[in-house]
């Protein structure tokens, strides 16, 4: 008879393997192993390779569910991690690491709240994808296989509270060209860097949306790179820009377009749409100011926002996750799919 699940451990054992995006393949391996050995049956899809110059290795998504029966209820969550990678330590109350709580932590107790429904006689799945820190690329593959499911209980870092909006995501790439010069002669070139100085200026100045639940669009200028030398008038400079949306993308991307006009070309190179998302009741809620796989999983499902740790520690080298959260993610993961499955909405 298999033991049950203990989420701290299975945590530790998932930190331990490095899973930067594009090198999902090894713990796409283990996952796959251990769920086939607990009964799942397991299914493997190959991801695509970047689109970019990025170093990549074989990556795929993994898919467990009930033998020959399509699920009522999927948990997911993403099996990819910002680099660099950070080694597992702990101390009594808490696990760090890379990963930790963005998202294998999560991955961890959504493999004990599903075996737990499972043993309940729920009809349950779960779905980890590759990708969702770049371009959601492991999510747009599964959304083209999906499994018949009413709902997808989608991982993310929340403090165990339900997201019920999620901000979504635009962004550019701003090019401005110049003339080559010697400094001291500035009146013979044209500098791409002051071009580009000025549209950024414009950027920071532009009246982005606010939604009255949600709050505020938010601009970063993420960054800033070009020029030769310091006494070289620069030819060419660019600068990437991430702005956080609270509705649709429209009139962000045609302000954006006229504060760059005459200064600089714009590459719009991501786009995530901002969603609503369902609550429970009896559980508190929160506002999702980052984005998630959601958008490009609408197949799976009813969509819903759930998962331990906080987001503001999430990609910082002090990654961590209190485990007493983590086991109480299991049991709300279990008392959120109950409800679900018991309502008719």
């Amino acid at each position: 008879m298999l033991q049950a699940i203990d989420p701290i451990q299975l945590t530790r054992d998932l930190v331990a393997i490095e899973s930067s995006t594009y090198q999902e393949g090894e713990i796409g391996e283990f996952l796959a192993a251990f769920l086939a050995h607990r009964g799942w049956e397991v299914e493997k899809t190959p991801v695509p390779p970047p689109t970019d110059s990025a170093p990549a290795g074989p990556r795929w998504n993994v898919y467990a569910g009930p033998p020959a029966s399509a699920p009522e209820v999927v948990l997911s969550t993403h099996m990819d991690t910002v680099p660099p990678w950070v080694p597992l330590r702990e101390d009594n109350d808490f696990l760090y690491g890379r990963g930790v709580c963005d998202a294998k932590g999560i991955m961890a107790a959504q493999i004990a709240a599903a075996e737990a429904l499972r043993a309940q006689g729920f009809l349950v799945g779960l779905l980890f994808v590759a990708g969702e820190e770049r371009d959601s690329a492991g999510a747009k593959v599964a959304n083209q296989q999906p499994k018949g499911s009413r709902f997808l209980i989608n991982g993310e870092p929340t403090d165990n509270r339900l997201g019920i909006a999620s901000k979504g995501t635009l962004r550019a790439i701003l090019r401005t060209t110049g003339t080559m010069a010697h400094s001291a002669y500035p009146e013979l070139g044209e500098s791409a860097i002051h071009k580009l100085v000025q549209a950024l200026d414009r950027l920071l100045r532009i009246e982005l949306p606010v939604d009255p639940e949600v709050g505020p669009s938010t601009l970063n200028i993420g960054l800033i790179q070009g020029g030769r030398a310091p006494n070289v008038i620069a030819d060419r400079a660019e600068a990437q820009v991430l702005t956080r949306l609270v509705g649709d993308a429209a009139p962000v991307r045609a302000a954006i377009l006229a504060a760059c006009e005459g200064l600089a070309e714009v590459d719009f190179t991501l786009e995530i749409p901002f969603v609503r998302l369902r609550a429970v009741p009896g559980l508190p809620t929160m506002i999702a100011k980052f984005t998630t796989d959601i958008p490009w999983l609408g197949n799976w499902g009813q969509p819903l926002l759930l998962g331990p740790g906080s987001i503001h520690v999430a990609h910082t080298s002090d990654e961590r996750i209190r485990k007493s959260e983590l086991i109480e993610a299991v049991d709300l993961y279990i008392r959120v799919a109950r409800q679900l499955l018991s309502s008719t909405v």
